[in-house]
C-alpha cells in the first residue's frame, strides 16, 4: 500500500468554468512556481470539498457506479505529472459522496494506446461471464486511444484490482476519434447500450458488453463525453423521459426504445462543469452528475496537484413555463459538513451595509432569497471576487458553495448554475454582501461554515 492509498478528500458543486485549453489535445500549462511544502491537504489553494488528486493532474471524471457499498470515481489522469499526458485511469471511493479516500490508479496505457474516457457499470446478471463465485463483475468500458481509437474493457469482483479483457478492443475504430463510451443496461430490451463519440452520437448494443451492434447515428447534442439515462417526470415514476448530454452539459429530452432515440426538445445549454457523466446503480434511485470543473492554464501556483471536479449534484426533470427542463443542486450529503450558522430574516439592505463583517471563515454554504427593492444589483463579494445575483419573478432565489478559490452558484432551484475559479485576494475581506444603487430586501438569509472534508493530519 502507498501514500495513496490512506488519503482522503471530500467536495460538492456544479461548474461554468473557463479553460482555453481543449484536454483531448495534448497541450497544458503546469501549475506556477515553485511547489508548496504545505502538508497534503493543507495546501493554501488546496480545494477543501471539491475533489482534487492527491498530486499531478485530472480531468474527466470516468466510471461513476456504486458498488459493494462504495460510491467509485475513476477519472482521467497523468501519474506521472502535472500536465495532461500519459493518460491513465485514476481511481478514489467514496461511502457517502463527500469523503473520498484515492487508490492506487487502475488501468494503464498498454500496446492500443493510452486510457481515455469512459464509463463502469455492474454486471448484475454476469452477461459478460467476468463474475466469480457468484460475485457479480464490476465493468469499466473505456477508449484505447491508440492509432486507430478503439473501445476496449476491464472487469473486476473486488473493486480494487482489475483485469482487461484478453480479447479487447471489443468494439474497432468506428471513425478518426471516436471515444468515451458510456455504457446503460436498458431492462426494457434486456441489452447493454453504449452511447460513443463519433463527431456526434452513436448508439451500440451488446448482450454480454463484449460484442457490440450499431443501433443508431448522428444524435446530435454536441461534442465528447456522452451519457443517456430515464429520468422521471416531476418526480412521476410512471412518466419516464430520456436524456441525452454532451461534455458541456448541454442536454437534449426524448425518448428511447432500446433501438431509437427520438429527440423531442432541446440542445439546452448547461453551465454545470465539462465531460459531465451520471451515476451507474445509485442506491437511492438518485440521478447524480459530476463534471470536471477545469481550471483556466494554471489556476494552482505552487500546488503540487492540477485541476479539480464538481461536486456531485443530483438531477430532476420538471415542468416549467418553457417547457421540460433539468434541475441540478448539490446532493444532500454535502450538509454533513456544515458548522456554525449565521441567520438573517426580514432585513432592509442599502449601499455600505457591513452585514458580513463578523465572518472570517474561508468555507461557507450560503442558501437565500432576497429581493431586489430598488437596487440596481445585489450580490457576494468572496475574497476580492464579486458574484452578482439574478433576479427571476421578483426575487433571487440562490445556493452558493465557497470553496479555497471556487465558487458555486445554484439559483432558482438549481435551473441556473454558474461556478468559477479564481485567485484570492488575501487581504480582501472573506464575506461581504452588497447592493447598488438603491435597497433591497433580504427575504431569509444563511450563512453556514463548512468544514473540510480532507482529514486533518
Amino acid at each position: 500500500m502507498n501514500k495513496h492509498n490512506s488519503l482522503h478528500v471530500g467536495w460538492v458543486i456544479m461548474a461554468v468554468s473557463v479553460m482555453t485549453v481543449d484536454a483531448k489535445e495534448k497541450k497544458a500549462v503546469a501549475p506556477e512556481g515553485p511547489l508548496t511544502t504545505a502538508p497534503l491537504y493543507q495546501e493554501q489553494y488546496r480545494p477543501q470539498f471539491h475533489f482534487s488528486s492527491v498530486t499531478n493532474w485530472l480531468n474527466d471524471p470516468n466510471g461513476l457506479v456504486f458498488y459493494k457499498g462504495e460510491y467509485h470515481l475513476f477519472f482521467q489522469h497523468n501519474p506521472k505529472g502535472n500536465v495532461w499526458g500519459n493518460m491513465t485511469w485514476g481511481h478514489a471511493v467514496s461511502p457517502d459522496l463527500v469523503h473520498w479516500t484515492q487508490l492506487d490508479p487502475v488501468i494503464y496505457p498498454d500496446k492500443l494506446g493510452t486510457i481515455f474516457s469512459g464509463s463502469a457499470v455492474v454486471d448484475w446478471k454476469n452477461t459478460s461471464g467476468f463474475g466469480k463465485d457468484g460475485q457479480p463483475p464490476l465493468v469499466c468500458i473505456y477508449t484505447s486511444f491508440g492509432q486507430p481509437a478503439t473501445q476496449s474493457i476491464a472487469y473486476s469482483i473486488d473493486g480494487r484490482t482489475f483485469t482487461k479483457y484478453e480479447k479487447n478492443p471489443v468494439l474497432g475504430n468506428v471513425a478518426r476519434g471516436n471515444r468515451d463510451p458510456k455504457v446503460i443496461w436498458h431492462e426494457p430490451s434486456k441489452q447493454w447500450v453504449m452511447i460513443l463519440f463519433v463527431q456526434s452520437f452513436d448508439l451500440f448494443s451488446s448482450p454480454n458488453l463484449k460484442d457490440w451492434t450499431p443501433l443508431q447515428s448522428k444524435i446530435e447534442c454536441g461534442r465528447e463525453c456522452p451519457d443517456i439515462f430515464p429520468m422521471p417526470v416531476d418526480g412521476d415514476s410512471k412518466k419516464i423521459k430520456w436524456v441525452v448530454t454532451a461534455a458541456s452539459g448541454s442536454y437534449i429530452i426524448g425518448e428511447f426504445d432500446g433501438k431509437e432515440f427520438k429527440a423531442e426538445v432541446g440542445p439546452f445549454p448547461s453551465h454545470f462543469g465539462y465531460a459531465v457523466q451520471t451515476f451507474s446503480d445509485e442506491p437511492k434511485g438518485r440521478r447524480i452528475q459530476i463534471g470536471w470543473l477545469r481550471g483556466a492554464k494554471a489556476p494552482y501556483p505552487g500546488m503540487p496537484f492540477n485541476q479539480q471536479m464538481t461536486v456531485p449534484a443530483e438531477l430532476t426533470l420538471k415542468t416549467t413555463p418553457s417547457g421540460l427542463r433539468l434541475f441540478r443542486l448539490p446532493v444532500k450529503e454535502l450538509e454533513v459538513l456544515r458548522g456554525k450558522v449565521n441567520t438573517w430574516t426580514d432585513r432592509t439592505i442599502v449601499p455600505g451595509t457591513n452585514l458580513l463583517s463578523g465572518l472570517t471563515h474561508d468555507l461557507y454554504d450560503i442558501e437565500g432569497e432576497i429581493q431586489p427593492g430598488s437596487s440596481k444589483e445585489v450580490g457576494f463579494t468572496v475574497r476580492g471576487k464579486p458574484v452578482p445575483l439574478n433576479f427571476i419573478d421578483g426575487r433571487a432565489k440562490f445556493r452558493m458553495l465557497v470553496d479555497r478559490i471556487t465558487i458555486e452558484l445554484f439559483e432558482d432551484d438549481g435551473a441556473q448554475t454558474q461556478a468559477m475559479i479564481f485567485m484570492p485576494d488575501d487581504k480582501a475581506p472573506p464575506l461581504e454582501l452588497f447592493v447598488t444603487g438603491g435597497e433591497a430586501r433580504i427575504v431569509s438569509l444563511k450563512v453556514h461554515e463548512l468544514r473540510s472534508a480532507w482529514p486533518v493530519k
